[in-house]
């Protein structure tokens, strides 16, 4: 609420100096007092024939006591007061816009540095909830393959991520389909209005738009009556602008890692098919090395690397003739040096596609020995790449628990015991701890399917 101080006012330089000549004109001795009878100007004479209300809206802000004539300088004090109502008022509302543009600029900053589309929308639901009053807030969008209008991130009482609504249904499915921002400010008497987990009062939705195709939408709503106006849904509809771009923008990411992520499932699925004897261990050893680097505190980027690289950590046996991969007996000295060339061939695979530069270190260096005594570089101790000593790991033991052409899989039991053995010589006794500490949790279970 806005108020205006007759004191400030009257002490203002101008404002003093046009009493003063006000009174020297009119020639009758003056005083102003404000609501609560403090002496403004002159001396209260509580004798004086008249006084005259100083007034903003109704509401008196003080007093003028002198002759008739003083009613002239009640009334010029009450304009005067009026008018630094609006100013101020005036100010208060730029610097609210101020406030609004900066805030929507931030947001603007922080949408665009991320292609996550849960991450975006809980974004758009933490800034909206600065800006609007509301007990609950949600991002849904339109699942394409189902119609479905899906919570994708929420804060409140109302909706939860998972929850969905069908196409056209409710007040949400409603903007959708009209793609047009609605308020709502007396829920019962509509009859769209879906209840949820609680009952609410009012609500703004607004659509969240690429071009001419809806893709979701905002939901705001408050449990307790609320007058939402139309400067509020202005807002949102700002937010939600804003924000359809990026969340579009990150759905396409998401679509193109897929594809990305399904072509190199496709390419090591390809390689384990020649060998029918490792079906499943680029499967095993990706999900033991997952599980190797959650419990080493892996950021999500590098679990996401390491994944990459364990599914392709064998890429280079595409270069391994048949003869020798396939071969059931002991392989030669020559046969052995022939695949002990595939790490280097996975380099030469991988440096051809951009995207896969950054794991080319841990695939090509997962056979080095923490000791020094591995291949292709004979690389030692912390030399190695982290994601390589971790998919040295989970490949030897997944072929120590899987039959080969040349012997039969060992008992969990003695496997178990020769990663233990062999930590801090041929493995990173770190990551052996993380192994058995995985292990311990159940956390090492092979997922099904890719």
């Amino acid at each position: 609420m806005i108020h205006v101080s007759l004191q400030r006012l009257v002490l203002k330089n101008e404002v003093n100096y046009i009493i003063s000549q006000i009174t020297g004109l009119i020639n009758t001795p003056v005083f102003i007092q404000d609501a609560e009878g403090m002496a403004l100007f002159g001396e209260i004479d509580q004798y004086q024939p008249f006084r005259y209300p100083v007034e903003i809206d109704n509401k008196t802000i003080g007093w003028v006591g002198g002759g008739e004539q003083a009613a002239v300088l009640a009334s010029l004090l009450s304009c005067l007061a009026k008018q630094e109502l609006e100013k101020k008022s005036i100010g208060r509302e730029a610097l609210e816009k101020y406030k609004e543009i900066t805030l929507l600029y931030d947001l603007a900053e922080k949408l665009t540095a991320s292609l996550d589309t849960a991450e975006v929308a809980q974004l758009v639901i933490d800034e909206a909830k600065t800006l609007i009053a509301a007990d609950n807030n949600s991002v849904m969008l339109v699942n394409e393959e189902t119609g479905m209008l899906e919570v994708i991130a929420s804060s409140g009482k109302e909706l939860h991520p998972g929850e969905g609504l069908k196409n056209g249904t409710g007040i949400a499915g409603s903007v959708v389909l009209t793609g047009r921002a609605e308020i709502v400010n007396d829920i019962p008497s509509d009859k769209r209005y879906v209840p949820g987990a609680v009952r609410v009062s009012s609500l703004m939705c607004a659509p969240l738009k690429i071009k001419d195709r809806v893709i979701g939408v905002i939901y705001i709503s408050s449990e307790d009556p609320v007058q939402y106006t139309a400067e509020d849904l202005k807002l949102l509809s700002a937010i939600a602008f804003q924000a359809a771009a990026d969340i579009e923008n990150a759905r396409l990411y998401d679509s193109l890692k897929e594809t990305f992520l399904t072509t190199v499932y496709t390419l090591a699925e390809t390689i384990e098919k020649r060998d029918p004897y490792t079906g499943g261990h680029t499967k095993r050893v990706m999900n033991y090395s997952i599980a190797i680097g959650k419990v080493l505190g892996l950021s999500d980027t590098e679990i996401g690397r390491l994944e990459l690289a364990a599914m392709l950590h064998d890429i280079g046996k595409i270069g391994i003739k048949d003869r020798i991969l396939l071969k059931k007996g002991k392989l030669t000295p020559f046969e052995f040096a022939e695949i002990k060339m595939h790490p280097i061939y996975a380099e030469e695979i991988l440096n051809h596609i951009k995207h896969l530069r950054d794991i080319v270190p841990a695939v090509k260096h997962h056979h080095e020995r923490y000791d020094g005594c591995g291949y292709p570089e004979k690389l030692r101790g912390d030399g190695i790449d982290i994601k390589a000593r971790i998919i040295a790991v989970a490949d030897a033991f997944d072929a120590m628990t899987t039959d080969r052409p040349y012997r039969k899989a060992m008992s969990l039991q003695i496997a178990l015991e020769e990663l233990w053995a062999n930590s801090g010589t041929q493995f990173d006794p770190e990551v052996v701890r993380a192994f058995f500490e995985a292990f311990e949790k159940d956390e090492l279970l092979v997922k099904k399917g890719w």
